[in-house]
C-alpha cells in the first residue's frame, strides 16, 4: 500500500476549478460572437471582464503556492497548471477580441470552418472542466486527456481547412490578413487545451 506525506489542499482544486469554467464562459462567449444581431461589444467586454477574473485567479494561485509549506503535489506542476489555463484564456480573448475590434462580425458571414474551430474549443473547455474536479483523486482521467487529444486533431483538422479557404480567393486581402490573426489565437487556444492535459498528464504519472 502506498502513503501520501502529502496534505489534501482543497484551495488548489477549487482555483483550478474556477479557472477551467471561466474557460467554458470564454467559449460560450466566442459562440455568442457569431450569432446574427449581437451586440458584439458587450459579447467583447464580458470576455474580456472573464480574461481578468482568471488572471486574478491565477494570481491567488500563485500567492497560495508562495505560502504554502506541503504542496499537494510539486510547486512547478502547479505553477504550471496554473499558467497554462491562464494561457488559453489569453487566446480566447484575444480572439474575441480581435474579432470585435477588425469588425469582421460585420460579414455576412463568418467561414464555416471558423464555427467548427469555435465548437472544438467549446468541446475542450466543457471536457476540461469536468476533469478537474479529479485532481484530487487522480483517478479515471486517462479519458480526459485522451479525449483532448483527440480534439486538438479535430482542431488542426480545422485550422487547416480555414486557411485553404482563407486563401482561396473568397477574400479580399484585408480581411484575410485580419482573419488570419484571429484563426492563430484560435488555434492556439486548441493547443493550449493540450499543454492543460498534458501537464495533468505528468501529475498523474508522477504521484502514482
Amino acid at each position: 500500500m502506498k502513503f501520501s506525506f502529502r496534505p489534501v489542499e482543497g484551495a488548489f482544486y477549487e482555483l483550478f476549478t474556477r479557472a477551467a469554467y471561466n474557460l467554458v464562459k470564454g467559449t460560450e462567449l466566442l459562440n455568442e460572437l457569431a450569432l446574427p444581431g449581437v451586440d458584439v461589444q458587450s459579447v467583447a467586454d464580458r470576455l474580456s471582464d472573464v480574461e481578468h477574473d482568471s488572471d486574478s485567479i491565477t494570481h491567488e494561485l500563485y500567492k497560495k503556492i508562495n505560502s504554502t509549506f506541503i504542496t499537494p503535489f510539486d510547486r512547478e506542476d502547479i505553477y504550471s497548471l496554473g499558467s497554462q489555463l491562464d494561457d488559453v484564456m489569453d487566446h480566447l480573448e484575444a480572439a474575441g477580441n480581435l474579432l470585435y475590434l477588425y469588425g469582421l462580425t460585420d460579414l455576412p458571414s463568418l467561414p464555416r470552418e471558423m464555427h467548427e474551430l469555435v465548437t472544438v474549443l467549446d468541446q475542450q473547455a466543457k471536457v476540461t472542466a469536468e476533469a478537474m474536479p479529479k485532481l484530487r483523486s487522480l483517478k479515471g482521467m486517462e479519458e480526459y486527456w485522451i479525449e483532448i487529444n483527440r480534439l486538438e486533431n479535430d482542431g488542426d483538422r480545422a485550422y487547416r481547412m480555414l486557411l485553404v479557404r482563407l486563401f482561396s480567393g473568397e477574400y479580399d486581402a484585408l480581411t484575410v490578413l485580419k482573419m488570419k490573426e484571429v484563426v492563430d489565437e484560435l488555434e492556439a487556444a486548441c493547443d493550449a487545451f493540450e499543454h492543460v492535459a498534458n501537464t495533468i498528464e505528468t501529475i498523474a504519472v508522477k504521484e502514482s
